[in-house]
């Protein structure tokens, strides 16, 4: 049959073009599978996304050139040993590539460029050998002149390209696991080698095809090798927004893992307890009101566990509305955290400033507690919003914005920023830090509606008076004057800024104070790498150092109150 002159059998493939195609959709699935393979360890910082975009093109750089200098000589059994080549080093990524991100990570770099050696083990060979099967095929194609040729190779490799970047990211990774892709990839690869020797299948290159085929299979059905020292991991799974999501146990205590960062935990044996210190500031909220049971509408933004959440619902005769955008972690806290849905409690799946921006509700007080890894998401933290959150508070309502930052020095920049921010739109703003040291730490910032400011004596009397059920007085005591924020910028839309806030933080260790599980008052330091992680081993500080020798807070209050701790160094 005829169709413009030309037979349908013109129409099919050849194997070198079948070639092109398969590397364009395996070298963009493995780039795109990258991030959240590394995420975990590094964190979505630009610089980890920008490492993997330039070890990838570097090494399909190279691949094309190596390729062309010898595509003089090309054969199609040479193009079937660099598929199988390719496929064993998918081997090596399913299996081993925990363990290699971790070993690379002791590496003393800089901090930002803390994740090029992890990207450059794990996907660089890979992709510099599929960066020859372009050259090779070009060399072998029956197209009439080089023009045509690099065309119709070009054309089909970006096609591939396209292919396995939608279909990454857009279906597989939210149906199956890093290392289930990775087979995928692993097996198109043996399949598309088969196909280039087709119909003859010489005995070298099948049996060869099997054994990598296997050896494919025992690598994804044996699972990553790693030495995990968090507990049992009783749940793990890649989310649609490439989140590693992680249910573990250790002991009693039950914790939520994004990209290997701590969200939510709960005491199973105790689940009124907050195991994590700043939970317990969240209701510091109900302190500063002038009547707790007049808080009673609250909007987390952030889910994660959800034990915030409902911690309020159950604690208080408040109606508690959640925005959490990962469908996927509201479906893990239902199955692991214990929540459920009822008429006082209600998730909404979606982004929290749209939520805000649709919604015709207004709330007593809302709880910003949304990050990406250790970050808020930069549209959530901007003037912009800053009014957007005022104008769906009541007229005494409040906004409580959960921040990891250091107190002072270079590497308090962002909560500063967040700060004159919060002060630009709101009448008072108050900070609390959840560390009596310098380093980083989850620092709490309210911001009221109500112009009238309220003293650390009143806080003290109203935790004393109050049968809240949550003792906050260090919390109270914790309360920091207010920062210097004379260089500090105001953050808005449309102006960046973030990162550079940011990267005074890279690689250092920030404190997670949790309570000792004892029923006391009395807290322990953990301690976790800000994205990207810090070499564990060289350079790194410990647990309670103090970062860039920031100095002393003076914390007096004017009021004769208490004054805060000077840092402990």
């Amino acid at each position: 049959m005829d169709v413009d002159g030309r037979t349908i059998a013109s129409y099919r493939p050849t194997k070198p073009g079948l070639a092109v195609f398969v590397s364009g959709v395996t070298s963009m699935g493995i780039e795109i599978l990258a991030l959240p393979i590394v995420a975990p360890q590094y964190g979505s910082h630009i610089y980890t996304v920008g490492g993997i975009l330039t070890v990838c093109l570097a090494a399909l750089s190279l691949g094309y050139w190596q390729g062309g200098k010898r595509a003089a000589s090309a054969t199609t059994r040479e193009m079937t040993w660099i598929m199988l080549a390719t496929a064993v080093y998918m081997g090596v990524v399913i299996y081993a590539n925990e363990l290699l991100v971790v070993q690379t990570s002791t590496l003393a770099l800089p901090a930002r460029y803390a994740a090029l050696p992890s990207v450059i083990v794990l996907f660089g060979p890979p992709t510099y050998l599929l960066g020859f099967i372009s050259p090779y095929a070009a060399e072998l194609s029956a197209k009439e002149g080089t023009g045509e040729a690099s065309g119709h190779v070009y054309a089909l490799g970006t096609i591939g390209s396209i292919v396995g970047s939608g279909a990454t990211t857009f279906v597989l990774i939210p149906l199956l696991t890093i290392g289930q892709i990775a087979l995928l990839f692993g097996l198109m690869l043996v399949a598309t080698a088969l196909a280039i020797e087709a119909p003859s299948l010489p005995r070298k290159p099948t049996a060869a095809s099997v054994v990598v085929a296997v050896l494919l299979v025992v690598a994804a059905g044996g699972g990553p090798v790693a030495l995990d020292y968090r507990g049992d991991v009783v749940y793990e799974t890649t989310t649609a927004y490439q989140q590693q999501l992680e249910v573990v146990d250790d002991g009693d205590v039950r914790t939520m893992y994004l990209d290997d960062a701590r969200h939510s935990a709960v005491d199973l044996e105790d689940p009124d307890r907050h195991v994590f210190t700043y939970t317990k500031y969240f209701h510091l909220p109900m302190l500063m009101a002038d009547d707790p049971d007049e808080i009673d509408r609250v909007l987390f933004i952030g889910g994660g566990g959800y034990t915030g959440p409902q911690d309020f619902e159950e604690r208080y005769n408040a109606t508690v509305d959640v925005v959490e955008i990962d469908p996927t972690v509201t479906d893990a806290a239902k199955e692991y955290f214990g929540l459920e849905e009822n008429e006082n409690l209600t998730v909404h799946t979606g982004d929290g400033r749209q939520y805000l921006e649709r919604t015709n509700e207004t709330y007593d007080l809302i709880v910003l507690d949304a990050y990406q890894k250790d970050q808020v998401p930069f549209h959530l933290t901007t003037e912009e919003f800053m009014e957007v959150a005022s104008e769906r508070l009541t007229d005494d309502g409040m906004l409580y914005a959960n921040v990891i930052s250091a107190p002072t020095g270079s590497a308090g920049a962002f909560y500063r920023a967040q700060y004159r921010t919060m002060d630009e739109v709101f009448p008072e703003v108050y900070s609390f830090r959840t560390s009596e040291t310098s380093s980083i730490q989850n620092i709490e910032v309210v911001a009221t509606k109500n112009a009238t400011e309220m003293s650390t004596r009143e806080l003290e009397r109203r935790n004393d008076a109050r049968d809240l059920g949550v003792d906050l007085e260090d919390a109270v005591h914790n309360r920091m004057d207010e920062p210097d924020t004379d260089g500090a910028p105001v953050l808005r839309d449309d102006r960046g800024g973030v990162n550079g806030l940011l990267d005074p933080m890279l690689g250092q260790r920030y404190v997670v104070e949790e309570t000792a599980g004892n029923g006391s008052n009395e807290s322990v330091a953990e301690t976790e790498p800000t994205e990207p992680a810090a070499p564990a081993a060289i350079g790194a500080p410990s647990s309670l150092e103090v970062i860039d020798s920031p100095s002393p807070i003076s914390g007096v209050e004017t009021d004769g109150a208490r004054p805060v701790p000077a840092d402990a160094t």
